[in-house]
């Protein structure tokens, strides 16, 4: 199973995910201050003191009903897009951390492999002196 993730992640082309991941959280900074500057409209639905029994009259008003449900529709869904992009924007910065600590990761792991090389190339030439003398 371990074998599996490695060669996922033998596959992730690393190099262009550290390069992209500043774009991405700034992408989403952006994408989350937009969101948070829209203002939402206040619902005021209209009503009628005095309703007139005319046909055309009471088009109006279910007109006027039906616009102030989708008022109440649009604000909800202007405030599910702002908790959306906040996670995004939250989503972004981890994953920024994330791939900062991979770098890191990364560049101990290489700096581990030349020690052990160096180590090993030591040993190798203390083996043979060893024997040789």
């Amino acid at each position: 199973m371990a074998i599996g993730w490695l060669t996922v992640l033998k596959m992730v082309p690393w190099g262009d995910v550290i390069v992209n991941a500043p774009k991405i959280a700034d992408g989403a900074v952006k994408l989350w201050s937009t969101v948070a500057k829209k203002q939402t409209s206040t619902v005021s639905p209209i009503t009628d003191t005095q309703p007139d029994p005319s046909s055309e009259a009471q088009s109006i008003i279910i007109l006027q009903a039906k616009l102030a449900t989708a008022e109440v529709q649009i604000s909800e869904l202007h405030h599910q897009m702002l908790k959306s992009s906040e996670l995004i924007k939250a989503l972004a910065e981890q994953n920024t951390q994330l791939i900062k600590r991979v770098e890191l990761n990364r560049v101990r792991v290489l700096w581990l492999a030349g020690i052990v090389a160096v180590l090993v190339v030591v040993t190798a030439v203390n083996l043979a002196i060893t024997l040789a003398g």
